[in-house]
């Protein structure tokens, strides 16, 4: 294997120097490249020597120092720095940097293209690659083999923690915690940093928000500092991907032992084992989700009759059929959804938010009025609360008050979307859910016919708008309009009056002169003298209670057909 010390020896490089950092001067080479990047750290492995002309850094000593401690950090072999082009002298301060983390600081004479120095260097250290290539094969092989055997990701994860000496971490694609490996003699236990519960974020959102998203732009194991109460621990972060799809990340807890290029190898083998397990655990729960998805679709629509059948499935998919249940569903509309051009990128966004979504209701779960099941079908997040059937039947403030919790929190935890969350009535027995389900729909519906803001609704608060709108004709409800209110509407059209909305109000406060005035912003006298004058429109007195009720119900109706 070739080293610093070797190549200070090649008689067709004479000349170069070693200037500093001399307590490296065993590192090996495996491979040369050249640095005129700053940000080229996340993409630099083990054992790599960096040729530079120092262009990037010749006049920042805070960047000259960053490099150095970086490049020692990640176990590179050396920075070689051609002379004379930028650098007369290597500045001292990279010098006391070098000594001070044992990297070797090399001189390269002017003469020399750094292209035939990677040319020469390469040459002399590919005969090492044999012994690195076998161990490397050998180990690939136990993984595979483990993979084979379905010793599945805590069985990967202890052999890849056993072989690299620290504590491993495995998280999907949204940084929730699959498994974990800890080692005994870990001066920084995992446990006292991290909150290691199953599919449950373990990191800061600052941590993980400094991982690039595009795979592209994740070439090899990158280094972050994770920062936890007193510590700074420095992770080795691996994408577990296929093509250009994340599945998920291998995160090395590094504060046992410094990586070698042995073990960065390991680990984009075991990047692609774990990736396999990702996918096949993933067809196997796409299988159980289909199973699921089609016992509550059929649930949702009432298609299951049978007594028998529907006590199996529940039984089956953690469901209580002897509880009371009513439904309530969440729509997701993302403002910037439309932005994304390709269809995939869209769906993927879509179920990114749907997840996160499920997961805060599960959150605010030990505040619903009874026991929580939820599950998404593309924007709409589908929710079933189920009841003891002793407990008094849950009212539809209280089933609002749950609702309105849950909107607070979706739009304080997820911005630019737009929510709107219908509730169902309860149901006394489970197979009548599906009137819940529909009712939960028509809620949303008639919301967003309504109001384009996002809100909370129970159906109860249309049901009179449900009920004219699905048992009467258009043409019927216009004609009962304009019978009613059609002198009213021709007034606001075409002198620009607000007498509708003032009548509307009237009803909304229940007559309350002073509070319906106090709502519209005028004073009570100029409500009174609207009033007034929607009498003589009207020439109704707005007392008999039959004239009443024709009245309320015109202006529901005015809503339904947008005459406001």
């Amino acid at each position: 294997m070739l080293t610093i010390k070797d190549l200070l020896t090649i008689q067709s490089i004479d000349g170069i120097k070693i200037i500093a950092g001399e307590q490296g001067i065993n590192n090996v080479i495996s491979i040369v490249n050249i640095m005129e990047n700053p940000d080229a750290f996340d993409w630099l492995s083990s054992n790599e020597l960096l040729l530079s002309t120092g262009y990037i850094f010749k006049d920042n000593p805070e960047l000259q120092n960053k490099i150095i401690k970086e490049l020692a950090e990640i176990n590179c072999s050396g920075l070689c720095i051609k002379m004379h082009r930028y650098f007369d002298q290597i500045p001292q301060n990279m010098i006391d940097h070098a000594n001070k983390y044992g990297l070797p600081l090399l001189a390269l004479p002017f003469e020399y293209t750094l292209s035939k120095v990677i040319a020469i260097i390469n040459e002399k250290a590919s005969g090492r690659y044999d012994l690195l290539n076998r161990k490397t094969l050998d180990m690939h092989n136990a993984l595979f083999r483990i993979a084979l055997e379905g010793g599945g990701l805590d069985r990967i994860a202890s052999e890849l923690s056993e072989t690299i000496n620290n504590p491993i971490l495995i998280l999907d694609q949204d940084w929730h915690l699959l498994h974990y490996t800890e080692i005994w003699h870990n001066p920084i236990p995992l446990d006292s940093c991290l909150t290691l519960i199953k599919n449950r974020p373990v990191f800061t959102r600052d941590f993980t928000d400094s991982v690039p998203k595009n795979i592209s732009q994740i070439k090899k194991s990158i280094k972050r500092i994770y920062h936890a109460k007193d510590y700074e621990v420095k992770c080795r972060i691996l994408p577990v991907a296929v093509a250009n799809h994340i599945y998920g990340y291998i995160v090395v807890w590094q504060t046992v032992w410094e990586l070698t290029e042995f073990d960065y190898i390991v680990l984009e083998q075991a990047s692609t084992i774990v990736a396999l397990e990702r996918i096949k655990a993933r067809e196997i729960e796409e299988v159980k989700l289909k199973i699921r998805q089609d016992f509550f679709d059929d649930l949702l629509t009432g298609k299951i009759t049978s007594a028998d059948s529907l006590q199996t499935l529940c039984d089956l998919h953690g469901l209580q059929s002897s509880y009371m249940y009513f439904c309530m569903i969440i729509n997701i509309e993302p403002v910037e959804l439309e932005n994304l051009e390709d269809i995939i990128d869209r769906k993927y966004e879509l179920d990114r938010i749907a997840k996160k979504c499920v997961d805060l209701v599960y959150d605010y779960s030990n505040k619903a009025p009874g026991e929580i099941t939820c599950f998404y079908r593309n924007n709409r997040i589908i929710i079933l609360i189920g009841q003891n059937e002793h407990r008094p039947v849950v009212s539809a403030s209280e089933a609002k008050q749950f609702a309105n919790e849950l909107y607070s929190a979706l739009v304080d935890k997820i911005k630019k979307t737009l929510f709107f969350i219908g509730v169902g009535r309860q149901y006394k027995n489970i197979a009548s859910l599906h009137k819940s389900f529909s009712e939960a729909h028509e809620a949303i519906r008639l919301m967003q016919k309504f109001n384009s803001k996002g809100d909370v609704s129970h159906f109860d608060d249309y049901s009179v708008y449900h009920f004219l709108g699905s048992n009467i004709k258009d043409i019927e409800l216009e004609d009962f309009f304009l019978k009613r209110l059609g002198k009213l509407y021709e007034h606001d059209q075409e002198l620009g009056t607000s007498l509708m909305v003032t009548l509307d109000n009237y009803f909304l406060y229940n007559q309350n002169v002073s509070e319906a005035a106090k709502a519209m912003f005028i004073h009570r006298n100029t409500f009174i003298y609207r009033i007034e004058k929607i009498k003589e429109i009207l020439n109704m007195d707005l007392k008999n209670s039959e004239e009443l009720l024709q009245i309320q119900l015109a202006l529901k109706i005015g809503k339904l057909l947008h005459k406001e």
